[in-house]
C-alpha cells in the first residue's frame, strides 16, 4: 500500500481521501491552513505541520484545493511541497486550475527530480463519495501508470489525455459542457412552468427521450425542489468559466454561449448566490424573468 500526502480536505477532497484510506493506503495531511478532519486521522491518517513534511513522508502527494493561487501556495510557499520532493515522488494536482499555470508548475516540480500529473475530476460530491469520479490526467505515461491504483480508488472513468496541462484543458472543456447543459435544463423548465405546465412532469417526460441527461436527472430535480445546498458552488464554476474564456481569448476563439452562462452565474452571485450549488443557475434566470418555477 502507498504512502500518500493529501492536501485539501473540503467538499470533494475529504471523501476522496476517505476512499484512499478504505483502499488501505496511509495518508498524511498538512495542517498549515486548518486542522485535518478528526475522522481522517488515526491508524492510517497522520496530521503533519506543513506541506514540506507531508511531501517528505509520502511517495505520492495529492493536492485538491480551490484555485490556481492555492496550488501555487501549497507547492512553492516556505515549507511547501517542492521543499520535500525529489526523485521517485509523484505530485498529483487534482484541483481545477489554469492549464497554462499547470505547465509552469509541472516544470518547476520536475526540476526537483519528481514527476507531476495534473488530474482534475468531474462527478461532484456524489461521485467523490461513491468513488465514481471521472479523472482527466495530464503527464508522462510512467507516472500515470504508477498513480493509476490511486485513481482507481477514487474514480471509474480514468483517462490519460496527454502531457502536462492537457488534463486541465479537458476539465475546462468539461465545465463548459456542464454549464451549458445546466443552462439548457434551467431554461427549458422555466419555459415549461411559465407556459402553465408542471415542470416535474415535463422533466419526467423528457428523461425518456434524446433530451435525457445526468444534468436533467440530478440538477433538474434540484431546480424543481429548490434544494441548492452546494455540491459544487457557483463561485467555483465561475472560476472555471473564467479559465475557459481567458483561454479562448488567448486562442482567438469566441465562446458566446459560455460567456452567456457566465453572465447568468454572475446574476446569481449578485443576488447572494455565490455559495449556492451551480444548479441554482435557474435562480438567476428566474430573477431576470421575475418568475419562479417553484411555488414559493
Amino acid at each position: 500500500m502507498a504512502k500518500i500526502g493529501f492536501i485539501g480536505t473540503g467538499i470533494m477532497g475529504k471523501p476522496m481521501a476517505q476512499n484512499l484510506q478504505k483502499a488501505g493506503h496511509t495518508l498524511f495531511f498538512s495542517e498549515h491552513f486548518d486542522k485535518a478532519p478528526a475522522d481522517l486521522v488515526g491508524d492510517n491518517g497522520v496530521a503533519l505541520a506543513n506541506p514540506r513534511e507531508v511531501a517528505q513522508e509520502a511517495e505520492f502527494i495529492i493536492i485538491m484545493v480551490p484555485d490556481t493561487p492555492q496550488v501555487d501556495d501549497v507547492l512553492f510557499r516556505k515549507d511547501g511541497v517542492v521543499e520535500g520532493v525529489g526523485a521517485g515522488k509523484v505530485v498529483i494536482d487534482m484541483s481545477s486550475i489554469s492549464p497554462t499555470a499547470t505547465k509552469v508548475f509541472a516544470e518547476k516540480v520536475k526540476a526537483t527530480g519528481a514527476s507531476y500529473l495534473d488530474a482534475p475530476v468531474s462527478g461532484g460530491e456524489v461521485g467523490a463519495k461513491a468513488a465514481t469520479l471521472s479523472i482527466m490526467v495530464g503527464g508522462c505515461p510512467n507516472a500515470f501508470e504508477r498513480a493509476l491504483p490511486l485513481f482507481q480508488a477514487m474514480g471509474k472513468n480514468i483517462t490519460r489525455v496527454g502531457g502536462n496541462g492537457d488534463g486541465q484543458t479537458a476539465k475546462v472543456a468539461n465545465q463548459i459542457i456542464v454549464a451549458l447543459n445546466i443552462q439548457a435544463v434551467a431554461e427549458a423548465l422555466l419555459f415549461a412552468a411559465k407556459n402553465g405546465a408542471d415542470p416535474a412532469k415535463v422533466r419526467e417526460a423528457l428523461m425518456g427521450g434524446f433530451a435525457g441527461s445526468k444534468i436533467l436527472e440530478v440538477h433538474g430535480e434540484r431546480m424543481i425542489k429548490g434544494t441548492f445546498d452546494p455540491g459544487f458552488r457557483i463561485s467555483l464554476h465561475q472560476k472555471d468559466l473564467n479559465l475557459a474564456l481567458a483561454g479562448a481569448r488567448e486562442l482567438g476563439l469566441n465562446l458566446p454561449n459560455t460567456a452567456n452562462a457566465q453572465q447568468v452565474f454572475s446574476t446569481c452571485a449578485a443576488i447572494g448566490g455565490s455559495n449556492w450549488d451551480h444548479s441554482a443557475l435557474v435562480k438567476g434566470l428566474e430573477h431576470m424573468a421575475n418568475f419562479s418555477i417553484r411555488k414559493e
